[in-house]
């Protein structure tokens, strides 16, 4: 009989990887987008006024934008140093003091129970070691404090779309998929140590000219797309992209050649 051995991904060699991908792409133009996600949210946490909150793998910071709009004391964190930049960017423009400070989900440099809120919108769902950023979520609220997360899911547009990019670009041994985060069976396991978690179904709706513009704007702009497109060869890139246009027919509900996509996510509250 042989016995299978669990293969332990190389984390820190995973996340090397993805901050190019993240890097190599402008998910800022994208993220922008996805504005309306981080204000529901905030709107959703109805937290005090001056709540000290921590935005995890913020991207270029819509939620912390939402939630500084709100009048809280917001850290801002991610690992990929241009996307916080262009946060700070958006801050200094809007007139908030916000901080911004490299971070990674997997070991928060904060000490336990240090805010009274911990968000992340599209965010932690990406980090590779996810029982470790789901803990470290945790461990760095205080209690009767809140975690408000937004996550795509399974079987939503862009869980889907992921599942179509791994069947292109083979994701690394022993890593799960990011919409994960968006599994409610799954939540409530990894969340099990908190007093109350209510998640939500939600959608966000994509507007794009054509399948053609959504393509190219994810191709040049999204980490993972551009990512993966970059992996392959010129007939691979060809498969891929008319794999995306099908499911972006699947989707699309517009009928006058746009596309017009409620992608699924999970609003997720989660108090400690």
């Amino acid at each position: 009989m042989t016995i299978q051995q669990e293969i332990t991904p190389d984390f820190e060699a995973i996340k090397k990887k993805q901050n190019a991908a993240w890097t190599s792409g402008d998910y800022a133009v994208v993220g922008v987008t996805l504005q309306k996600v981080g204000e529901e949210l905030a709107d959703r946490l109805d937290l005090v006024p001056g709540s000290q909150v921590l935005d995890v793998a913020a991207g270029n910071g819509n939620a912390t934008l939402a939630l500084a709009r709100r009048w809280h004391a917001v850290t801002s964190t991610d690992y990929v140093q241009h996307l916080l930049d262009k946060g700070a960017q958006r801050a200094k423009a809007e007139g908030f003091d916000v901080n911004f400070q490299i971070a990674d989900a997997e070991n928060l440099p904060f000490a336990d129970g240090q805010f009274d809120a911990v968000v992340s919108t599209f965010g932690v769902m990406f980090a590779p070691n996810q029982t470790k950023a789901a803990a470290e979520l945790m461990r760095v609220t205080r209690t009767g404090g809140k975690i408000g997360m937004a996550n795509w899911t399974p079987d939503g547009f862009i869980g889907r779309l992921f599942r179509v990019l791994g069947a292109y670009v083979a994701p690394p041994t022993g890593v799960k998929s990011p919409a994960l985060w968006g599994d409610e069976v799954w939540l409530n396991t990894s969340f099990s140590d908190a007093s109350s978690i209510e998640i939500e179904t939600r959608s966000f709706r994509f507007r794009y000219r054509s399948a053609e513009h959504f393509i190219g704007v994810f191709r040049e702009l999204y980490g993972p797309v551009h990512k993966a497109f970059l992996a392959l060869s010129a007939e691979g890139q060809a498969d891929l992209a008319g794999a995306i246009s099908e499911l972006i027919a699947e989707f699309n509900q517009a009928k006058d050649g746009s596309v017009a996509i409620d992608g699924r996510y999970a609003e997720v509250e989660i108090t400690k």
